[in-house]
């Protein structure tokens, strides 16, 4: 289809950015375009302003502070973070940005983007809900933080305002004894999600499981953390394959989606498959630290 018309703004900064937001209405930000520019093409999305923010570099990049801190710019490419020299010791951001869609969206796509949007299906939200991370919303007059487990709203709804900016994605991660991981089952022509699972474990020196969060995408109408699979896991060491396989078909906030893609019950093997998978390779890291 040909799109409604629409302006289109190349921001110089984020300050321009947050002001034309401010100021018209039905803006939206392009960032790298792989979701927005569809819905546009299908009139799924009418915005009568484009803003671009692809140039500011001020919104690219990874950096690490004092006890963990890791910030990634919201601009920042998936394959920007595919064996990124600061992230070597959380290969889940890895796991997660080699197997997004294909070369072009993990060329031109962004972390920032992928979690404003909000699909239900893309990677980056299982990840951010499993290590805990928060975002800093910018709008033309003040900022804001809002952690993961506030993030997402609803289906395709996230927490970013129409007049605030995703500028920044940070964690606070552990560094002992820790491990993570990311594994999915994809959807052959789309590559999204049919069932991801993220997730981020400590283990003590006896090597059980001291903290342990999973994010999940793919299976419900949104993002969220199979917080039940957590309480029954932490405590104790790694269980049996079939015991695990067990536990992890048993995740009560799991409430599948039904589409031509496939049923409930399909959805929820392939996220007991994926979420043991994802588990043990965690554990398996974390225990190698």
């Amino acid at each position: 289809m040909i799109p409604s018309q629409f302006d289109y703004i190349a921001a110089q900064s984020v300050e321009q950015a947050t002001r034309l937001l401010e100021q018209t209405q039905g803006a939206k930000i392009l960032a790298g375009g792989m979701s927005l520019l569809p819905a546009v093409k299908a009139r799924l999305n009418e915005p009568g302003l484009l803003i671009d923010i692809g140039k500011l570099d001020e919104l690219v990049g990874v950096s690490t502070g004092w006890l963990g801190r890791l910030k990634i710019g919201a601009m920042s490419t998936h394959v920007s973070l595919i064996d990124h020299p600061d992230l070597t010791a959380q290969p889940i951001f890895s796991d997660a940005a080699r197997v997004i869609a294909d070369v072009q969206v993990r060329n031109r796509g962004t972390i920032g983007g992928s979690l404003s949007y909000a699909d239900p299906a893309a990677d980056w939200p299982a990840v951010f809900l499993a290590l805990e991370g928060e975002v800093l919303l910018r709008s033309h007059k003040k900022k804001r933080k809002v952690k993961a487990e506030d993030f997402f709203i609803s289906m395709m709804t996230s927490a970013v305002a129409s007049n605030e900016l995703l500028t920044e994605v940070a964690f606070s991660l552990d560094s002992k004894r820790a491990g993570n991981a990311y594994i999915k089952h994809r959807q052959p022509a789309s590559g999204l999600a049919l069932a991801g699972a993220a997730v981020n474990l400590v283990v003590d020196k006896k090597q059980r499981i001291e903290k342990i969060n999973m994010g999940v995408s793919g299976v419900n109408a949104m993002p969220f953390l199979a917080r039940s699979l957590s309480e029954k896991l932490q405590g104790g060491v790694l269980p049996s394959e079939d015991a695990l396989q067990k536990l992890c078909a048993q995740v009560d906030e799991c409430d599948p989606l039904e589409d031509l893609h496939g049923g409930a019950d399909y959805r929820r093997a392939l996220l007991a498959n994926a979420a043991s998978r994802s588990i043990t390779l965690a554990y398996q890291r974390a225990t190698a630290a």
